[in-house]
């Protein structure tokens, strides 16, 4: 069953064109996911609190028609997929009236934060009422295409205003970091994007930034001091 939450957008969501940022468009998606969760059961704070467990992201994709300009009225559904073994699905949709501007899907663990295990959502006592899937233009995969190098673009410290709740960079940020690394007349033509979460990004740290453009997609990968990959990504544009 979908769960829905009315937004007007924000001034200070939108960019020098006055068109919400990609980061922003996933804030209110994730904001709409955090009260589905709380009106079924417990808040995600109290998950963490009571149960020692939180919901880590592996991956998200994003198919973006259109970006919403400042104060356009906007609502976002979300609706959770059948769970398979230890990872689940959930999907987004972002109106604008009858017009979908938006559409997501994202793939979830359940982790004990305390003995890094993985959990069944069966276990939350969670009780969404599951739906179909989506079918998305952007690629469920991050991989390089063979014959693409992937550069390094620069060096990217992990400060406070990337932080999430468990000190490392929340996945909300990553599309502004990386759209920090593209031309602005790219980032307007922005049609999709894939983003695998591979390892956490800590605060205090350094990423490597490494990218790379071919056929009308920008390929991103970050890698921490110890050369381990952090994100994947797949931009494509217009």
């Amino acid at each position: 069953m979908k769960f829905v939450l009315n937004y007007e957008t924000m001034w200070h969501d939108t960019d020098a064109h006055r068109l919400v940022r990609p980061s922003a468009l996933l804030v209110y998606m994730q904001e709409t996911s955090n009260r589905h969760v709380a009106s079924v059961g417990m808040t995600l704070d109290e998950l963490r609190d009571k149960k020692e467990l939180a919901f880590i992201l592996s991956k998200i994709r994003i198919d973006i028609h259109r970006r919403p300009a400042a104060f356009e009225k906007i609502s976002v559904e979300t609706w959770t997929v059948e769970p398979k073994g230890f990872s689940s699905v959930r999907c987004f949709r972002i109106l604008s009236g009858d017009e979908v501007i938006a559409e997501c899907d994202s793939t979830w663990a359940l982790v004990d934060t305390a003995e890094k295990k993985l959990h069944k959502f069966e276990e939350t006592g969670y009780a969404f009422e599951n739906e179909e899937g989506l079918s998305l233009r952007a690629p469920s995969r991050t991989r390089v295409p063979s014959g693409i190098i992937l550069e390094k673009i620069a060096n990217r410290p992990i400060l406070y205003s990337d932080l999430d709740y468990n000190m490392h960079m929340n996945n909300t940020r990553y599309p502004d970091m990386l759209c920090d690394y593209m031309p602005m007349e790219d980032v307007d033509r922005i049609s999709g994007i894939t983003l695998s979460y591979l390892k956490e990004a800590a605060y205090g740290k350094t990423v490597s930034v490494y990218g790379a453009k071919s056929d009308g997609c920008y390929y991103f990968r970050t890698a921490n001091e110890s050369g381990e990959i952090c994100l994947e990504a797949v931009i494509a544009v217009k």
